[in-house]
């Protein structure tokens, strides 16, 4: 879409360079070609009170979406990730490739109505409902991608490979089988996604192996070199069960066997890395890698908490995701990350690292993590896709506000309801709070799940 000779006005925008008032930025290409400040508004000149760079969503499963809300009762045990893991397996025999496209089209609108403009798509589900191998690898990676050109949503594809139950290649489970994939024809699946998302704005394509749970140490190898220089997203560590089951293996902890046995770099995102060691946080932070943390996830499935103060004093980098997107709201991400250090410190302001807004240090974090972790551009500066978060300047949640106040205000009291305007690549997706396709794809989402609650 040409954007030549558009522009949008905003009050205060948050750039490159700090605030700015009066910001006028020019589009062309959907990329923002310049930047002028101090400006009064044009007539009739699109944009608002407050503009905010849109956030990178670095981890989500989302037809875990259509689960929301459904999984939390208790059973005859104490329930915990494994029980809700056994509902989330019975959950996937029913649903095939275009009930999970309706799923994710509607996830992928709530990540642009909460803040979100790119998301890196943890994508696992490959094969039919029995279980059964499509005759293309990719079918349901090509729904994903559709889902994300119909809402607008930039994409960073992660394909992942699973194949084992647990770690020394257990074989996999009956609940697994819609994920599981061979060596060859994951290249193969890799190979379809660059296809599939060569004409989509922005998008690019990873290598995701699941966990070390999943993936023998052979395998891990091999994804390695099939990824070449792509991103490398893998959960790890998320679990105290996981690690105790990685040690009874291995005899080592699963960021510490990781460390010693892969390449981790820049172009690694390590996601959860809950179960820690102050020796593997360091680790974690000196090998330039991006820790992916889910706090909103990470709560509900009673994960437990990151050791972010000790990781962000070492110089590591986060970024946040959605994972099963129980509720997709970035503020609320970065609102319940600083929230669970503050009830297990008892402490306030305990993530800001330098005397001054706490919000407005998650949300710079946040921002930078997410894009090396998707190796995508953004922010609000000369070059790079107009992609822009415009907040409620009539809420009376930002009224006599400026500056980080707006981002303490988005962070700590109102979440997406201050969401009011999305521009993705220079186009409005998001107007008054709700996507612009927001009726459509409600209506296929909800008839997708008659299907599959029936």
């Amino acid at each position: 879409m040409s954007n030549d000779g558009t522009s949008l006005w905003f009050a205060e925008a948050l750039l490159e360079t700090g605030w700015a008032q009066g910001v006028r930025l020019k589009l062309r290409d959907g990329a923002i070609a310049d930047i002028e400040t101090n400006l009064a508004r044009a007539s009739g000149e699109q944009g608002g009170a407050v503009a905010l760079p849109g956030l990178v969503n670095v981890h989500s499963h989302a037809f875990q979406r259509a689960m929301a809300g459904l999984t939390e009762r208790r059973g005859p045990s104490a329930d915990d990730f494994w029980s809700w893991r056994e509902l989330m397996y019975r959950f996937l025999d029913r649903g095939g490739a275009d009930e999970i496209e309706a799923i994710t089209a509607l996830a992928f609108a709530e990540m642009l109505e909460g803040g979100f403009t790119r998301v890196a798509e943890f994508h696992y589900l490959h094969n039919d409902e029995r279980g059964d191998a499509y005759a293309d690898p990719a079918e349901i990676s090509a729904h994903i991608v559709n889902a994300a050109r119909d809402t607008g949503i930039a994409l960073t594809m992660l394909p992942v490979f699973y194949a084992h139950a647990n770690f020394g290649g257990k074989p996999f489970v009956s609940g697994q089988r819609r994920f599981i994939s061979n060596v060859d024809g994951f290249a193969k699946m890799v190979d379809a996604c660059e296809r599939l998302v060569r004409d989509l704005p922005d998008a690019n394509v990873g290598v995701a192996p699941h966990s070390l749970r999943a993936v023998t140490p052979e395998q891990l190898r091999d994804l390695v070199a099939i990824a070449g220089d792509r991103l490398i997203h893998i959960h790890v560590a998320e679990q105290r069960r996981e690690v105790d089951d990685c040690v009874a293996w291995s005899g080592k902890r699963p960021v510490e066997w990781l460390m010693e046995n892969a390449p981790v770099d820049q172009r690694w995102c390590l996601i959860h890395a809950t179960h820690v060691t102050p020796e593997e946080t360091r680790a974690m932070a000196q090998s330039g890698a991006v820790v992916g943390l889910c706090p909103i996830t990470e709560a509900n499935l009673g994960d437990g908490v990151f050791p972010a103060v000790e990781y962000l004093e070492a110089g590591g980098a986060f970024g946040i995701g959605t994972d099963s997107n129980v509720l997709i709201d970035a503020g609320e991400e970065l609102r319940t990350m600083e929230y669970a250090q503050r009830l297990t410190r008892r402490k306030r302001s305990v993530l800001a690292q330098a005397e001054g807004s706490t919000g407005g240090e998650l949300f710079r974090r946040a921002l930078a993590g997410g894009q090396r972790a998707t190796q995508g551009g953004g922010g609000l500066k000369i070059g790079v896709p107009a992609d822009i978060v415009g907040l409620d300047g009539e809420s009376s949640l930002l009224a006599h506000r400026g500056g980080d106040a707006h981002l303490d205000s988005w962070v700590f009291a109102g979440g997406k309801r201050l969401v009011k305007d999305v521009w993705r690549r220079g186009r409005k997706v998001v107007r008054d709070g709700r996507h612009i396709a927001r009726e459509a794809i409600e209506q296929r989402y909800t008839q997708a799940l008659g299907r599959i609650l029936a």
